[in-house]
């Protein structure tokens, strides 16, 4: 959804996927799983990590739920140490390192993120070392390197590796208000905003953690990687995962030097622009970084990834979902409103989130507001009315549905199994192995997580109050009982079904409407009333992970506590560092600091805060039309869920409208390029490589994914400080730049007359 960086970088939810359980980004249902697991069945199995955990013997007590007894033991060893040096020290060390490298890329034009997977993956040959050359020691080293230190260490940096959603409030409101927070406003600003979901969580134990209906699958996936790891496998051939991983880590390292300093202009490849490039049209419809990029191409991992993430990851049904939602919108609709002149799109770009006037040029914000940064109507009057491209106003219509979608697609699919589940979660019979497993451990005291919730809420009305936020007490009030009055629902929903039916759109709207003229009280209300929920069920489902894997709640507990405190201070000082240092960031002129998701926000707070939903979607709107998207949203499901019902082995039934409408809703900030080059990576690893190398794909796709992430995050960095070190960048037609544009496709971010904003 345009302004919600939460939305489009990188902070989605993980899912069971496949027999193999891994993690993704994308949101996808039950259902789906079920019809892959079933289909997965049909096959020849070679997976070492399935061998090894879907044997269930019939009497030793087990949970009732299949998928959680093909993966979690039934069986515990309280005497594990937890709280041990090694645990402490790398759980800090890779908090600090993932919140500074996803908060580093969050400001680049390809915001790159890397997962929890990672420090997965490489926590543990560390862990394995320290136990070998640490002499033995009750805390330093009391012996084997265990998996409930692997899943604290995992947990830890889960908490820390999603830019705080705040940072955008400190980034538009320094570089495009003109306000700054400073430390002190901006640390509390973001511990707050996270502090209060967490207080919520410990509270939702009882119905989101504990029951065993509650299966939260996203934990599967990580459950079969740590006990591939634990529980190590003799009939494994061919290079170790680890092993695997250096090589692909040193590939790709070396590789990003290409696009990421000596060829950039393989990040945005327009071939065919460069045909005819004074042709506007050609370069409109194939220019990549402006355009909409029909027929480029990309060489840049970190261009793949941005903001879907791994395609590696990602089940083939939801690929063709996001693939052909994509196509339709964005190279069908997209190019008939814009020829067709709808709402005098040729005024203006074909793709930008970049606001204008009436007259299509740049809309200057400050010639609107007074000393307070808030609107004035008599000076909007005079300057005004705000305009976007069409197709910025219609990803907000697709926005629209998507939150209705959602909600119709899970009473529909998932309603009976929800009502089932949430009564089975009430009744404290049903309890099973796990949760009689856990009572072997003190439990967390409820008054742990009030006083937390107290404490973050009390130290907010000082933020609202204290800095220039300009959010009245009630609206502060407003926006937490939003998150307290949603999250259990929602919570149900997502712990059954895997989706989240997101609160931004909502907030945005109702202080919208409530305040209008505010820009930074209505995106600071939209982080309290969203980032809270979303949190929140971060929390959660973090401690199902500690619930199935046997970790002591109090361990858990601090681990959290600490990796959230952690990547908050690592955020500030990294976003901090960089508005210091880069120059001009937040610009073309700054690229590859180009800021494409806090240009995204700072616009959603001008159209949703400045000047509010009422000017920009009321009846004398051009834009009126698109609030027609949530009644269309709310319809959608209903003909396909029937023909479904129906015909029940037709394809219809994997038509997922809340997948389409969600993840196409990302641009902007995202660029079609990023889509187009996301689904053909995503065909080739998830159909072709799955369907005739399976064997390979198997042992090494998941892991050659996390790699290449983190190949490129290392090379990044260091490419980083030789550019600002040396001040020297090749200047040929390889970086771009011939024609004042990055992939020499200037007329690309022009109007239908040529004219460039």
């Amino acid at each position: 959804m345009a302004g919600t960086s939460v939305a489009s970088s990188e902070k989605k939810e993980e899912i069971v996927t496949s027999e193999n359980y891994v993690t993704t980004e994308t949101i996808i249902t039950s259902e789906k799983i079920e019809d892959y697991f079933v289909q997965s069945e049909k096959k020849e199995q070679y997976s070492d990590v399935e061998n090894l955990s879907t044997e269930h013997v019939e009497d030793e007590e087990d949970s009732p739920i299949e998928e959680v007894r093909a993966v979690v033991s039934n069986k515990d060893d309280p005497t594990l140490p937890v709280y041990t040096f090694r645990m402490w020290l790398l759980g800090i060390v890779f908090s600090c390192l993932l919140s500074f490298v996803n908060q580093f890329f969050w400001f680049r034009q390809n915001a790159l993120t890397l997962s929890p997977l990672v420090v997965q993956l490489l926590s543990f040959p560390v862990g394995k070392l320290m136990e070998k050359v640490i002499p033995k020691s009750k805390f330093f080293n009391p012996g084997p390197f265990n998996m409930k230190e692997h899943v604290l260490i995992t947990t830890m940096a889960n908490c820390s590796y999603s830019t705080a959603y705040a940072v955008d409030i400190i980034t538009i409101q320094r570089l495009f208000y003109g306000q700054n927070l400073g430390w002190g406003g901006g640390i509390l600003l973001i511990w707050t905003t996270q502090f209060i979901g967490y207080g919520m969580a410990g509270l939702l134990r009882p119905f989101l953690v504990y029951p065993s209906a509650m299966v939260w699958p996203s934990n599967l996936a990580n459950i079969s990687l740590f006990r591939s790891f634990h529980q190590p496998t003799t009939n494994w051939t061919g290079p170790s995962r680890i092993r695997w991983f250096g090589y692909c880590f040193a590939g790709m390292f070396v590789y990003y030097w290409l696009p990421g300093y000596f060829f950039q202009i393989l990040t945005f490849f327009s071939w065919a622009c460069w045909i005819k490039p004074s042709n506007i049209v050609l370069a409109q419809l194939t220019g990549s970084y402006s355009g909409l990029g029909m027929l480029a191409v990309s060489f840049d991992w970190a261009t793949i990834t941005s903001y879907l993430g791994s395609p590696l990851v990602v089940p083939l049904f939801a690929i063709l979902n996001i693939g052909v939602g994509f196509v339709i919108i964005a190279w069908i609709i997209v190019p008939a409103l814009y020829y067709g002149n709808v709402w005098e799109a040729k005024k203006f770009p074909i793709i930008t989130s970049a606001l204008f006037n009436a007259e299509g040029e740049a809309w200057d914000n400050s010639l609107v507001l007074n000393e307070q940064k808030f609107l004035d109507p008599e000076l909007y009057a005079k300057y005004g009315p705000l305009r976007m491209t069409a197709f910025f106003a219609f990803t907000y219509g697709i926005g629209f549905a998507g939150i209705t979608s959602i909600l119709t697609h899970t009473a529909l699919y998932h309603g009976k199994e929800i009502i089932r589940q949430w009564k089975s979660s009430r009744n404290q019979k049903n309890e099973d192995i796990h949760h009689k497993l856990m009572r072997a451990y003190p439990e967390v005291p409820e008054w742990w997580y009030i006083v937390i919730f107290i404490i973050s809420f009390g130290i907010s009305f000082a933020v609202i109050y204290k800095w220039p936020i300009g959010l009245p007490w009630w609206g502060l009030i407003l926006a937490v009982a939003i998150p307290i009055i949603f999250i259990l629902p929602i919570g149900i929903i997502q712990a059954i079904t895997n989706q989240q039916p997101g609160l931004n759109v909502i907030t945005e709207f109702i202080i919208g409407f409530a305040l209008p003229g505010h820009p930074i009280a209505n995106v600071t209300f939209k982080t309290y009333g969203y980032i809270s929920m979303y949190q929140c069920l971060v929390f959660v489902s973090d401690l199902k992970l500690g619930h199935y894997t046997k970790v002591p709640p109090k361990a858990m507990f601090w681990v959290q506590i600490l990796g959230t405190a952690i990547a908050g201070v690592v955020n500030l000082a990294t976003a901090t560092w960089l508005m210091d240092t880069v120059e001009n960031i937040c610009t073309t002129a700054a690229y590859p600091f180009t800021c494409p998701s806090a240009r995204t926000f700072y616009s959603a707070s001008v159209i949703w805060g400045a000047i509010g939903p009422q000017r920009m979607f009321g009846p004398e709107s051009p834009y009126n039309s698109m609030l027609w998207f949530f009644l269309i949203g709310l319809l959608i499901p209903i003909p396909f869920w029937l023909y479904s019902r129906r015909y029940p082995n037709s394809w219809i039934k994997y038509i997922h409208w809340p997948l389409i409408f969600g993840s196409t809703g990302m641009m902007p900030p995202a660029v079609p390029l990023n889509f187009s080059m996301w689904f053909a990576a995503g065909f080739i690893f998830m159909y072709y490589i799955h369907t005739y190398h399976r064997d390979w794909w198997t042992k090494y796709n998941y892991i050659t994914s996390a790699a290449f992430d983190s190949g490129v995050a290392i090379s990044g960095i260091i490419i980083f400080g030789v550019t600002t070190g040396s001040g020297w960048q090749a200047d040929w037609w390889g970086n771009g730049g011939q024609d004042g544009s990055f992939d020499n496709c200037a007329l690309a971010s022009a109007n239908a007359s040529g004219y460039i904003a």
